[in-house]
């Protein structure tokens, strides 16, 4: 990842009133190369599972973990780390969240085995989540309404620049100087952000403490019982154990739905649920994540499974889209300013659902060009939703409670993501023998005949299952009703979005 890759297109905002141009710029900036650094470490470690599995000599059901376990504590996390940002102060709290993450990223680097590795990523995670939870209540604290789409838009294109390099790094490093150096690439990066940061982010007025442990530990609970049963299945089969966890994670939920519900200050404000705008707007952001984000997982184990591709020729193949994506998401920020969110949040939900289907087309023997070019649609689909959806849910949000209200949207995604790896996986590996799927995943073996469609056969299945999850969220997104261009932030006006 590079400084000038992920912040060169990131331009000072002006029209506000004096002295906000250059905190605009600050939060934009650091906003933005936060969101490039998460998102390099994501599409990287994707693309270089097979190579660390390999390397550290570790099976499918623990190296999935170094996935899994980021994205389960950023998910747990998130709401927590927005209101931290709240109680402490954002610009302090965000800062924090660059070193802990480089300091992650130092450790994972070093990783002698994939137990300590996945720790690391433990460490890398809280970080994440940090950032994550805090630069949207940022953006929101410092832009006005009429701004505030387009900078928004700049977060999706950190986000596919960073995915960008990420895909074309994670190919590069992984086959020239291995997989630690792909950890290894966030020190410098980090700590010059972190020494920006501690000069330039705004100091925000502080709330009072107001965490929800209870909450929080049932809520981890249950979804570290239901990962890791589900894991466990996909890896090994069907065992007594593993449905013991699902069934334990399922079983904590309404009891996480009851203490939250009785809580003064939940974890996830599920009340907000109610608010037909808010409400229909976060569940898009849930299932949106919930049906693509493990797309690119399932392209992985297509490409370097059973096409037989390398890391590197496999990232060529994925880059266009997000590279699109970064193009288009600062255009469609400024189109949210002015026309408001509903239809452009669900053009993207739209375009998104056509490229998963598109993608469940590919056989054995495809031309592997049609895989860019249907990136290219997805891309459009990504840089077009996320701004507009991103505007609509924080422009509900009251001053006092901007990071509790960026934590959930935050987590929800999260929630939606770590799911979405879940689920895929389940599908995808039950179509063969778990060794045979452990094989294909590290490219191990060259699937021929019944077999190796059979495995295409799950993958297939697997990207169906998220075209109907983003079908329903396309429905929620055009149905939580007419909306104009943002109001500010507070404001209740009938149709603000």
């Amino acid at each position: 990842m590079s400084g000038p890759a992920g912040t060169a297109a990131v331009p000072s905002l002006p029209g506000g009133p004096p002295g906000a141009d250059r905190r605009q710029a600050a939060v934009l900036l650091l906003a933005t190369l936060g969101t490039v650094m998460v998102a390099v470490d994501s599409t990287i470690v994707i693309l270089a599972l097979p190579t660390m599995a390999r390397e550290l000599v570790s099976p499918l059901d623990t190296v999935i973990w170094t996935i899994l376990v980021y994205l389960l504590i950023t998910a747990a996390l998130t709401t927590q780390a927005g209101r931290l940002g709240d109680v402490l102060g954002r610009g302090r709290i965000y800062n924090l969240g660059f070193a802990v993450f480089t300091v992650g990223s130092a450790l994972s680097g070093f990783a002698p085995n994939a137990p300590f590795l996945i720790a690391a990523r433990g460490v890398q995670a809280v970080g994440g989540a940090i950032m994550f939870a805090n630069a949207g209540a940022l953006i929101t604290q410092v832009f006005p309404a009429e701004r505030r789409g387009r900078a928004f838009g700049f977060l999706v294109l950190g986000w596919s620049v960073g995915a960008i390099l990420g895909i074309l790094l994670g190919g590069v490093i992984t086959t020239t100087l291995g997989w630690r150096y792909n950890f290894f690439i966030n020190l410098p990066i980090g700590a010059i952000a972190v020494a920006l940061g501690l000069g330039s982010l705004p100091a925000s007025e502080r709330q009072p403490a107001q965490f929800d442990i209870p909450g929080f530990l049932l809520f981890s609970a249950s979804l570290s019982a239901l990962s890791y049963g589900a894991i466990e299945y996909a890896a090994n089969g069907p065992a007594l154990a593993n449905l013991a966890y699902v069934v334990a994670g399922l079983v904590l939920l309404p009891a996480f739905v009851a203490v939250e519900l009785r809580s003064a200050h939940p974890m996830l404000e599920l009340r907000e649920l109610t608010q037909r705008l808010l409400g229909f707007s976060l569940l898009a952001s849930l299932l949106q994540a919930l049906g693509y984000l493990s797309v690119v997982f399932l392209l992985t184990m297509y490409l370097q499974g059973i096409r037989g591709l390398s890391p590197l020729d496999a990232s060529v193949l994925l880059v266009p889209g997000y590279l699109v994506g970064a193009v288009v998401g600062p255009f469609m920020g400024r189109q949210v300013d002015r026309i408001g969110p509903r239809v452009l949040a669900t053009l993207g939900l739209v375009l998104m659902l056509g490229a998963v289907l598109a993608y469940a087309q590919l056989t054995l023997g495809s031309w592997l060009g049609w895989v860019p070019v249907i990136s290219l649609v997805s891309g459009i689909g990504i840089g077009t939703f996320f701004p507009a959806n991103t505007t609509a849910i924080m422009s509900q949000a009251p001053p006092r409670r901007l990071g509790a209200i960026s934590g959930l949207r935050a987590a929800l995604t999260n929630i939606g993501t770590l799911l979405s790896f879940v689920v895929t996986l389940s599908i995808a590996s039950a179509s063969v023998s778990r060794a045979t799927a452990y094989q294909v995943f590290l490219g191990t073996t060259d699937l021929t005949g019944g077999v190796a469609g059979q495995f295409l056969g799950g993958l297939r299945a697997a990207l169906y299952g998220s075209a109907v999850i983003l079908a329903v969220a396309a429905v929620l997104s055009w149905s939580r009703g007419r909306t104009g261009p943002p109001a500010p932030v507070g404001a209740a006006r009938a149709g603000a979005p």
